[in-house]
């Protein structure tokens, strides 16, 4: 027999694609699963005949934790990882059983990738996984936006995968080995359900990739970092609700944020200074409403008047032509950035609530192991802003922030390249 509050939170299980994870009293994990629906999934555990597994399953259980994906099969890839780290009491088949399919990573100077249901070769495997369709499509997806040899023995010549950018040919020497083994690690990060961390690193190394006005490395680094925020982040309409709730009752919101408005400046050494405005409708990205604004009349680095330039722009005109107004603004940045945005609102007599996201600044090391807690301001009172790595509403602010920083950054490269073609 189920306990009371288990029950209450398999009833009110969000429709959305993921994986749970059941803890006994004493808070371990005790079973990890997947679904294309957790509701579906975890309303079956309420059926009257149940196996006897799941019935000794279900009466030790007191709690059930969610983890979001943007489909079955990158569940599937978080499910295996988490059952690898916590190795859950309930989970015997999968640790035990050796017919389940493994990820193969070969011990070579360019290591090939491909499935096997046997350990026989010398090299990395992952795993084990319990569906090969879904391990399949997993990789697809994976490939498309970091191309990996797949061949079992290096060829002489190129095939076809190279032709259509699925694989880097290290059987041409297109790639050195150093730069295949960065993809490599990338690979087994997302392998591994560390989709975030992979995120947060390739954040930085496009910045830095920017700083050095490489931007034909840095559009590349973007292009996957689009690619990885759409695998972790889960689509499905209930899920995007239980984030605008989360956030509500979060920053104190008198309504639901449905209308989200994000602002980031991006300029390098004040040389083409730019702002974004990104606008998000029901928790998904507002495309049509994106707005860019080029600086006007200030010189040099001064992030706070080109804000404030860039806001007041912004509201001043939906007041103009008594537009609406959203129901939550957000900033880049950190409290200085949201004092400016509050100075410009409160001159414009419009009383809209503010909230902004910075990454503090830390040690190498402590970015590297992923520790990384972001610094979140409000003008709302009675806020506690101290949230959980994992909440829903830092997930969706961190879309909103990533959104914004990726807009104004790629039309920041736009002007500059226009004035290279200028000079040219």
């Amino acid at each position: 027999m189920e306990s009371q509050s288990l029950r209450e939170k398999l009833l009110l299980a969000p429709d959305a694609c993921g994986v749970y994870l059941m803890r006994n009293i004493r808070g371990e994990v005790i079973y990890v699963g997947k679904a294309n629906s957790l509701k579906k999934r975890l309303l079956s555990y309420l059926a009257k005949n149940l196996n006897a597994k799941t019935a000794a399953l279900i009466s030790k259980a007191v709690d059930v934790e969610f983890r979001f994906s943007a489909n079955e099969a990158m569940a599937l890839l978080m499910e295996a990882a988490l059952i690898g780290d916590l190795k859950p009491r309930y989970n015997i088949s999968l640790k035990d059983d050796k017919s389940f399919p493994y990820v193969f990573i070969s011990q070579e100077k360019f290591p090939a990738i491909y499935i096997t249901r046997k350990k026989e070769s010398q090299g990395k495997y992952l795993g084990p996984y319990t569906n090969t369709k879904l391990l399949k499509s997993a990789l697809k997806i994976i490939r498309h936006s970091f191309g990996f040899r797949s061949c079992k023995c290096l060829p002489k010549q190129s095939c076809i995968y190279h032709r259509i950018n699925l694989c880097p040919a290290p059987c041409l020497g297109k790639i050195s080995s150093k730069e295949y083994k960065s993809i490599m690690d990338k690979i087994v990060l997302v392998l591994a359900g560390k989709t975030d961390l992979l995120i947060r690193k390739l954040n930085k190394l496009m910045q830095g990739k920017a700083k050095i006005h490489d931007f034909e490395s840095a559009a590349r680094v973007r292009d996957q970092i689009i690619v990885l925020s759409e695998m972790s982040a889960c689509p499905n309409k209930f899920s995007r609700q239980e984030e605008l709730k989360d956030l509500k009752n979060r920053l104190n919101l008198v309504n639901l944020p449905k209308i989200i408005e994000g602002f980031d400046i991006s300029n390098i050494s004040g040389e083409h200074s730019v702002g974004s405005m990104v606008s998000f409708k029901n928790g998904l990205a507002d495309k049509n409403n994106y707005r860019r604004f080029r600086i006007r009349d200030i010189v040099g680095i001064n992030d706070y008047k080109m804000l404030a330039q860039v806001v007041a722009r912004r509201y001043s005109r939906l007041v103009r032509e008594n537009k609406i107004l959203p129901d939550l603004v957000l900033i880049d940045g950190g409290k200085g950035h949201l004092f400016t945005a509050a100075a410009v609102l409160k001159k414009l007599n419009l009383n809209i609530p503010l909230v902004s996201i910075a990454k503090p600044r830390k040690k190498v090391c402590d970015f590297m192991r992923g520790e990384e807690k972001e610094h979140i301001y409000s003008n709302q009172k009675g806020v506690n802003l101290d949230f959980p790595k994992d909440a829903l509403a830092l997930n969706l602010m961190r879309r909103v922030r990533d959104q914004a920083h990726r807009f104004a950054l790629s039309y920041h490269h736009l002007l500059r390249k226009k004035e290279i073609f200028k000079k040219c």
